[in-house]
Order: structure tokens, then C-alpha cells, then sequence
């Protein structure tokens, strides 16, 4: 019995001895686990949703065509004897370009016009004959057959009269094949044909003109933007900007042209638009970045791009409470902008956006701002 006793008392014991030891255990459990208000704070940076008027445009990829091209080629057969410009020259509607041996030409035009002379008294004098036949028929003195005969005489003088005019004039206009002039204001390209070879007529381009003032610029885009397009050509002129690969300043134009079809192959459909060019900054072949503005969109809600984030479910951004806590909000994108991305739902004006320092961010964390 005393043994029994002696043994509840030794268990009762190592119990007593055993209960400090785990609350020590479990205050130190406790003790270890991380006080939430002693997390550090993220730092971030951070910027206010704005609200202001943005234009609506759309992006692409142009390419600057001439306004005019002119092949030039001679129109006769001869020898190429005088250039008048240099290649890459700029030059006049109406400035003379080249001249062409015409020597056998005018020699021609002199014969054409010696025998226009010679059928021209032949053909006065048959009429002059004509008109004494005629009184001579009335009187009696000479027979019905002797007037048909002159008055026969007379019209094929006058068919040979007009005939000889017609060669006249077509060696005239041979002659003024021999001096070739610009056709359009533009700059001439590389010279085909040097001075003293012989041309053949309507063979090979002597030189290339391209009309570059004003000049066009050639840009396709998604046939869904098509009606939106239309819908704002129909109220003004659409203004369109050409922006050359190192030079910040853009060149202005107008929408001129949209395209009567759409490209199937693509799904795009092609416009212009017409530039003044008054530095000569375009050029034929060159490919710009075209801006076309359709409209100003008033009170749009902007952020910086760099602020969106995208998710699982879609877009959002870590808004920046008043307590310096972090919300994740999801929200409607619309266009980029220069940096800025509109906005078209999930935040207000002034609202504080996270732009740096999202990856270390959950929903409620504290954050200073930089």
C-alpha cells in the first residue's frame, strides 16, 4: 500500500514538474510568431491618376510615295546632244531637260513646207480656173464635161492642200520632239542615257521625275477601325502625322484617300495622306510612323502604363490608401498614350497608383512611398 502511495506521489510529481515546462515551451511558440505590425514597410513609388483631354488615334506604319511619277522618254530617233541638268537636280514645269539632233527633222519639215507652197498656187489657180469655167457654162461656150473636169481638179488640189498641212504640222511637232521638258515640278532621279548615244523612240527612260512637293503617304489599318474612320472624315478633315526614325518633330498632313477595298489576305485596308513637304524631310520609299488623330476624348482618366499590372483575372493596379496600405484593384483599360494608359473603369481622378515596386506587394501591405 505505502508503495502504491509512494508511486501516485512520484507521478503527481514529474506531472507538476512537467506543466512549467510546456508553458515555456508554448510562451516561446508564441513569442517566436511575427508581429504584424512589425513587418517592414515596401517601399514603392507612386503617382495620381490625372484626368485630362486626350486626342483618339490610331498607330501604323507608312510609306512616303511621290505625288507624281514621270518616266521620261523621247518620242523620236536621234542622237541625244545637250543635258541641261544634273542628276539629283530639282527642276520647273516647262524647264528644258534635253535636245536631240533635229537637223533631219527640220530638213523634212522645210520639204513639207516647200511642197505645202507649191500645192497652195496649184490649188489657187484650179480655183481661179474653176470660177472661169463656171461663167463660161452659164454663157455656153464651153461644155458640161470640160467644168467637171476643172472643178474635179480644183477639189483634188484642195484634198492634196490638206494633206500637205497635215504633214506640215506633223513635222512641226517631230521638230519640238527634239527639245524635251519637264512635265511636272520635281528632282530628277539618275540619268539613263548619257549625251551623244542615239535614243530610239519610246525605248528606255532617259530619267525619272519625281513630284515630292507635296507628296504622299501610304498606311494601312484594321478594317474594324474602318466605320470609326468614316464616321470622323464625314465631320472634317482628318489630320494625319508622319514621324521620321530619329527626328522628333513630325510632318503634318490631311487624310486624302481611303481605299475602295479591303485587303483580304491582310485584313487591312490602305489610306493616304497628303503632306505639303515644304522641307523636303519625306522622301519617296522612306517609312514613317503615321499618327491619324480622329478625335479629342474630354475628362479621360490617365495613369502611367508602367502601372499596370496583368493577372489571372485580368488587368489591375495597386492603389495606394490614405493608412499607406495597398489595395489591388482591377480596371478597364482603354489606349496608350505617351506613357499613359487610359483608363475606362476601376479608377478615379487623384487616386495614387503603385508604378514601382509591385512585385513585392500583396493586397494590405504597408508601403512607403519614395
Amino acid at each position: 500500500m505505502k508503495r502504491i502511495i509512494f508511486k501516485n506521489f512520484m507521478i503527481h510529481r514529474v506531472q507538476w514538474l512537467f506543466i512549467p515546462f510546456v508553458l515555456l515551451i508554448v510562451l516561446h511558440a508564441c513569442s517566436s510568431k511575427k508581429d504584424p505590425q512589425a513587418i517592414p514597410a515596401v517601399p514603392i513609388i507612386a503617382a495620381s491618376a490625372i484626368q485630362k483631354s486626350i486626342p483618339v488615334q490610331i498607330h501604323a506604319i507608312g510609306n512616303v510615295e511621290a505625288y507624281q511619277t514621270i518616266s521620261v522618254r523621247t518620242q523620236i530617233t536621234g542622237q541625244l546632244t545637250k543635258v541641261f541638268f544634273k542628276e539629283g537636280q530639282d527642276v520647273r514645269k516647262g524647264e528644258l531637260l534635253f535636245q536631240l539632233d533635229c537637223r533631219p527633222n527640220e530638213e523634212t519639215l522645210k520639204q513639207a513646207e516647200a511642197n505645202l507652197t507649191r500645192d497652195t498656187v496649184q490649188a489657187k489657180n484650179a480655183e481661179v480656173e474653176l470660177q472661169r469655167y463656171s461663167a463660161l457654162l452659164e454663157e455656153q461656150f464651153v461644155t458640161r464635161q470640160q467644168y467637171d473636169q476643172a472643178r474635179t481638179n480644183w477639189a483634188a488640189l484642195e484634198a492634196t492642200l490638206k494633206a500637205d498641212k497635215a504633214i506640215v504640222e506633223n513635222n512641226r511637232v517631230q521638230v519640238q520632239y527634239c527639245s524635251m521638258y519637264s512635265p511636272i515640278d520635281g528632282r530628277t532621279g539618275s540619268l539613263k542615257v548619257n549625251q551623244g548615244n542615239i535614243v530610239k523612240a519610246n525605248d528606255i527612260e532617259i530619267v525619272v521625275i519625281n513630284q515630292i512637293q507635296p507628296i504622299y503617304v501610304t498606311f494601312a489599318i484594321p478594317e474594324r477601325d474602318l466605320l470609326t474612320v468614316k464616321k470622323y472624315q464625314a465631320l472634317e478633315k482628318l489630320k494625319v502625322d508622319a514621324l521620321i526614325a530619329g527626328d522628333q518633330r513630325p510632318e503634318k498632313g490631311l487624310l486624302t484617300f481611303v481605299d475602295n477595298n479591303v485587303n483580304k489576305a491582310t485584313g487591312t485596308i490602305n489610306l493616304k495622306g497628303n503632306f505639303a513637304n515644304r522641307e523636303k524631310r519625306l522622301w519617296p520609299g522612306q517609312f514613317v510612323t503615321v499618327v491619324m488623330t480622329l478625335t479629342n476624348e474630354p475628362d479621360a482618366i490617365l495613369v502611367p502604363s508602367q502601372a499596370i499590372q496583368t493577372g489571372q483575372s485580368g488587368q489591375y493596379v495597386f492603389i495606394v490608401k490614405p493608412d499607406l496600405t495597398v489595395e489591388m484593384r482591377p480596371v478597364v483599360t482603354g489606349s496608350a498614350l505617351q506613357g499613359e494608359t487610359v483608363i475606362l473603369k476601376g479608377i478615379q481622378a487623384g487616386e495614387r497608383v503603385v508604378t514601382d515596386g509591385q512585385m513585392r506587394l500583396t493586397p494590405g501591405a504597408k508601403v512607403t512611398v519614395k
